[in-house]
């Protein structure tokens, strides 16, 4: 009888050993789950203001190109009105 009892409290503390360590396992990949669905709305996040950024960039190099073409044709009608004025003196 005494046999008996120490075979059941042996498979009872397995058993119990067994149910800690699969719980623990389970919040384990529960915390790794949520863990990796932040970094990806992080990174689509990151992803969003780059595009953004990289847009913006774009537009700046636009207007950055309008405005060198604007200066070119002011600097052509400068000339050309120094010149006539040259010319009238």
């Amino acid at each position: 009888m005494k046999s008996f009892d120490i075979y059941g409290f042996t498979f009872l503390v397995a058993g119990m050993i067994l149910m800690l360590m699969l719980a623990w396992q389970w919040f384990k990949m529960r915390q790794i789950r949520i863990t990796s669905t932040a970094e990806i709305a992080r990174d689509e996040a990151y992803r969003k203001l780059t595009e953004e950024a990289i847009l913006t960039q774009q537009k700046m190099n636009e207007n950055q190109q309008k405005m060198i073409e604007e200066l070119s044709e002011l600097r052509i009608r400068i000339t050309s009105i120094e010149k006539m004025l040259r010319e009238v003196e």
